[in-house]
């Protein structure tokens, strides 16, 4: 799209403000959308996310509550009362780090892997389906290349900005 009365400048920042609005109504459907192809089992897209982080083979013992916040991209006060909600629907686990006592560490419980690979999974899989609908490999895999490199280039701005609260402890 040219709009040769108009600076390249004037061009960007428009396609950048329809760009991020467009952004922000995707993050808002999947949030809509996504949780009620999960509800049946108990669960939202938050908790989806952290039940996904938690499934991955790398973190067989756990992850602590920091580690897991910066993987979602999330603040720890966010984090926190999800996993208050999660513990106590019996989904996850929380205890304190052998390693670092002052750290917890969050895990998965039989519960919430039974929910997680039986249930959660196959719906999960089929909402990607309809929402991927006429979308190539490529196609995937291009909006992939550049969700990633929007993703990199927030980071670098949290950065500037001082961070999120990661020097905050993971209690």
């Amino acid at each position: 799209m040219v709009y040769p009365a108009i600076s390249e400048e004037a061009t960007r920042t428009e396609l950048a403000n329809r760009m991020f609005f467009r952004l922000y109504k995707s993050a808002n459907m999947l949030h809509k959308t996504g949780t009620k192809s999960v509800e049946s089992e108990g669960l939202t897209t938050q908790q989806w996310a952290v039940l996904g982080a938690l499934s991955r083979p790398a973190v067989g013992g756990g992850m602590s509550v920091g580690d897991l916040a910066r993987y979602l991209k999330v603040s720890r006060q966010n984090l926190s009362g999800l996993l208050s909600r999660m513990e106590r629907d019996g989904r996850i686990t929380t205890a304190a780090d052998e390693r670092d006592r002052r750290s917890r560490l969050v895990s998965m419980t039989a519960a919430g892997t039974r929910v997680w690979q039986h249930e959660a999974l196959l719906k999960i899989h089929g909402y990607y389906e309809q929402v991927l609908e006429g979308f190539s490999v490529n196609d995937i895999t291009h909006t992939l290349h550049y969700l990633l490199k929007l993703l990199d280039n927030m980071q670098l701005v949290d950065d500037r900005q001082g961070g999120s609260d990661e020097a905050a402890e993971d209690r």
